[in-house]
């Protein structure tokens, strides 16, 4: 007869192929028609709340591997949190102002902003950001991330705009904002100002000069024709030069070349004396630099004085130690010509183009002037040297075309007032990583002001009114009307009326004694618009709260939404908006370059959808490190896919092993299991606790990694190896069996929901057939805690030695595998020797030793002089001698015995008899 029938062989619908890219929006939309997400709030309403406050990405084009990242490590905490104990409601939103909003519809829509008034152009730019949340939305769902996407935030709603007029009505009333003309970053090519946060620093060639000014009153010190030397590497500022700064306390010296007399720091003349290739240079005085305070030198082409100041700026790390000083063109020209009575200079317009008050340069850009500008003092006498040099330098972060400091009117927020207060803050905050403190805390201590203006259309408006002196308008009353506007009308009312109808009714101010009233053209920067979501979201929503438990986004946040948003909030509430910041790295190519189409090496999250599914973009995210710059490739998505079929076939396996399983009818009690299901139970136990704890640090990786060996060396390589033994061969109901089944089943379920939050398509399939499940997906279930196994008290060093010992039988069988011994392991018979007492004491209290080692059979003696010596035992290794079981595959004496039966082993033969009457 054909005994295959009597063995209860794997069985199952779960498919061995995951089929992912077809099967997941079937799943998502699953999801949404079952009102999931709502379930799973519904289940944990009561729980302590647990906030993720999202950063809003940038509602502009096709969502980037770096985006996929993010969201799906925010969609980790978030599904984890909620099957822990918290109740974690997730609010995705959108940051919607802003300059590429403004370029993609002028250059990419080709629309003619001349023919639009500023009203119609931003509503052209709210419907085109508008349709680019739909599109970005629709790629994060994709990507099977939860939350409530039919109300997201966005920066460009009425209820937001409102709150952050308040919040920044709430700093004015502080006295932290206010209008100054000083220097900022500019960008030309976005015709704006810029704050440091957007600001990048990529390598430019700039013309390095060294410029000779001449002393027309020495002040008794210098004498009149010494000529003071400054170096540059913006020759293009040399036209708005109104001084000379040098160091109160360095000592200065007069040298003699050649007949000139030349004034340079004193540490410096070295290296000046090589760029200059002076010969022999006289010192013909030395001084402290305050003793030249206040000599005047001529401009080198104008017919104008440059002062000499002193500033504690100077240094002698290059240069000359005598620093060109440029007050509409540098920070700290500005403070020191402040001091001495000279107002900021800045002859160049908004575009970077030369204006009337710099004759012979007007009309010209500013860069291209540097070859103009260096002609002419070479024409004048006053060049001593040009070079070129390769340095760092500021770059607009959107256009990334070089920025330049230039002085005009901006509205600022005065950080150094309430720094002390940031700086205490962010000492209570946890970091992860823990450098995070000390980058962010570093920015603050440096930080003065924030240039919170711009010279934009597409933003929201600063709520200032002007008296007809001049004068800012900023009163609670005029901010409260204007926050109540936009609830009502959106910002773009703004823009739509008069000063006076945006005015509450019978406003007056002494500023205006006839009542006529302007209103501030420029928008906020848009930092100021997503750092204010504290107030427009945790604030407002409910279900959330102030502070929120987690920010988390990537590294270059620190000088953005991370510092946007602490200062906003300390600002008005003197606590930081967050209780632990958490940065990712970059994404960068297999080879770890950053990607770029003109390389081809940029992996497209849509593609990687339609080619391997959201479940191992899932996992390739739960695998890396992601708290550094983390590589992805073809070649690390295949590796990735080859741990999700590793991990599919381990459920898979399971799953057909519990086709005849009754969790309610035929589970064996914990206290009555086989001591090896107990202590794969036991297993199970360290592993939840690791993933926990691992978890709750936000490391996603170990979770990955040790859930992943789990399923290769304790479950495949072991336990579900070993097993096949007993699950197919034994009667249904044997003791034995149901007690691996019942191992099994806790295994499983176990497993599956410690990996929903990663790979939440496959956790619902697997959860679909498993027997006896209550809830409809393990989405709403809570991941076990760690617990003592029944029964399994002062076993586990007797099994985990018993793990040794298998290791020592495994090398020894594959050395006779190798020299052709035996084929497969059942072929073998063994023979083991202990080394120890406690080795011996472990081979002799397990029944069915040969079962475990997956051999036919295992003798364990005190001596065999043939044995090979290994760790724990020496180890013998032969053929056995006797038949192999037709059913089974054992090699067994008892083979041949029964007479109905020759083919079998006498148990294979009491199980056919006797279960199958055969």
């Amino acid at each position: 007869m054909d005994y295959k029938e009597t063995l209860l062989m794997p069985k199952t619908e779960f498919p061995m192929r995951g089929n992912l890219p077809n099967k997941e929006p079937e799943r998502q939309e699953k999801w949404e028609e079952s009102h999931l997400y709502e379930k799973s709030l519904q289940r944990t309403k009561g729980r302590p709340l647990f906030i993720l406050h999202d950063g809003p990405p940038y509602a502009n084009g096709d969502i980037h591997i770096g985006h996929a990242m993010n969201k799906i490590l925010k969609d980790f905490i978030t599904r984890y949190k909620s099957m822990s104990g918290y109740h974690a409601p997730y609010i995705p939103g959108w940051d919607t102002h802003g300059l590429p909003i403004e370029t993609a519809l002028t250059k990419n829509k080709k629309v003619d902003r001349k023919k639009l008034s500023v009203a119609e152009f931003r509503q052209l730019c709210a419907e085109y950001a508008m349709g680019q949340i739909d599109n970005q939305r629709i790629q994060f769902k994709q990507l099977g991330v939860r939350g409530d996407w039919d109300n997201p935030y966005i920066t460009l709603t009425k209820d937001y705009e409102a709150e952050q007029i308040k919040v920044f009505g709430e700093m004015a009333k502080k006295g932290y904002i206010y209008k100054g003309l000083k220097p900022v970053y500019w960008s030309p090519s976005s015709e704006s100002a810029l704050a440091e946060a957007e600001i990048e620093y990529y390598d430019k060639r700039s013309a390095s000069i060294y410029v000779a000014f001449e002393v027309q009153d020495g002040k008794g010190v210098l004498d009149m024709g010494d000529k003071i030397i400054i170096w540059t590497t913006t020759p293009w500022t040399i036209p708005a030069n109104l001084g000379i700064s040098v160091h109160p306390e360095f000592n200065y010296v007069v040298v003699e070349v050649k007949g000139d007399k030349f004034v340079v720091a004193e540490d410096l003349l070295e290296p000046v004396s090589q760029e200059l290739e002076w010969e022999n240079p006289t010192v013909v005085k030395t001084f402290k630099g305050k003793a030249i305070d206040r000599v005047i030198a001529k401009h080198p082409f104008y017919d104008r004085e440059s002062l000499v100041m002193l500033g504690e700026h100077v240094t002698t790390d290059a240069g000359t130690g005598c620093v060109h000083t440029a007050p509409g063109h540098g920070e700290d020209d500005f403070y020191v010509s402040k001091g001495y009575g000279i107002e900021a200079f800045c002859p160049v317009d908004e575009k970077g183009v030369f204006t009337s008050e710099a004759p012979g340069f007007e009309g010209m850009f500013y860069d291209d002037a540097n070859k103009a500008i260096t002609e002419k003092l070479e024409e004048v006498g006053a060049l001593l040297k040009l070079t070129f040099i390769t340095h760092s330098y500021p770059h607009d972060w959107r256009t990334k075309k070089p920025t330049i400091f230039r002085a005009t009117a901006q509205w600022f927020a005065s950080i150094k007032d309430f720094r002390e207060n940031i700086l205490e803050e962010i000492k209570q905050v946890k970091w992860y990583p823990s450098w995070g403190e000390t980058r962010l805390y570093n920015m603050v201590r440096d930080r003065e002001d924030w240039c919170i203006s711009r010279q934009r259309a597409w933003g929201v408006p600063i709520p200032v009114f002007y008296g007809e002196d001049g004068t800012a308008i900023i009163t609670d009353k005029t901010i409260e009307h204007v926050a109540n506007l936009f609830a009502e009308f959106g910002s773009n009312v703004w823009f739509e009326r008069e000063a006076k109808d945006l005015l509450p009714e019978g406003f007056t101010s002494e500023h205006s004694p006839n009542g006529i009233f302007t209103k501030e053209t420029d928008i906020m920067d848009v930092w100021f618009d997503s750092g204010s979501s504290h107030a427009g979201v945790l604030l407002r929503r409910e279900d959330h709260r102030r502070p929120a438990d987690v920010y988390i986004e990537g590294s270059d946040q620190y000088r953005g939404w991370f510092n946007s948003s602490l200062s906003t909030a300390v600002a008005v509430t003197g606590k930081a908006p967050y209780k632990t910041i958490i940065s990712h790295g970059f994404t960068l190519d297999g080879n770890g370059r950053k990607m770029s189409k003109s390389l081809g090496n940029v992996i497209v999250p849509s593609k990687v959808l339609k080619q391997l599914g959201a479940d191992i973009l899932r996992l390739w995210v739960a695998s890396v490190d992601y708290q550094a710059d983390v590589r992805i490739s073809d070649d690390i998505l295949k590796q990735t896919s080859e741990a999700y079929r590793k991990i599919r076939n381990t459920f898979r396996f399971m799953l057909a092993n519990l086709a005849d399983f009754n969790p309610d009818t035929d589970r064996v009690p914990e206290a009555q299991m086989e001591e090896v299901d107990r202590f794969m139970l036991h297993r199970l136990q360290e592993l939840v606790k690791e993933v926990r704890e691992s978890y709750e640090r936000y490391e996603f990786s170990p979770v990955f990694h040790r859930i992943h060996n789990f399923c290769a060396d304790d479950l495949s390589s072991f336990y579900l190896d070993f097993a096949k033994d007993i699950l197919y061969i034994e009667a249904a109901d044997n003791q034995r069996r149901r007690s691996i089944q019942t191992g099994y089943y806790e295994i499983l379920t176990t497993l599956v929901q410690l990996l929903t939050p990663i790979i939440p398509h496959t956790a619902d399939e697997v959860w679909e057939y498993i027997p006896g499940v209550q809830s409809e997906s393990p989405q709403l279930t809570d991941i076990p805690e760690q617990r003592v196994i029944e029964g399994f008290k002062g076993l586990e060093d007797k099994w985990n030695h018993f793990m040794a010992i298998r290791d020592d039988v495994l090398k020894a069988l594959e050395e006779a595998r190798n020299e052709k011994v035996i084929g497969k392991s059942l072929e073998a018979k063994i023979t083991l020797i202990p080394k120890d007492n406690n080795t011996s004491e472990v081979l002799a209290s397990i029944e069915h030793l040969h079962q475990f080692l997956i051999v036919s059979e295992a003798d364990v003696v005190e001596h065999n002089e043939n044995a090979t010596a290994y760790k724990f035992v020496d180890v013998l290794v032969e053929k056995h001698p006797a038949e192999k079981c037709e059913r089974c595959w054992v090699a067994s004496d008892t083979v041949g015995q029964n007479e109905k039966h020759p083919t079998l082993c006498s148990r294979c033969a009491d199980v056919v008899e006797n279960h199958y009457h055969v």
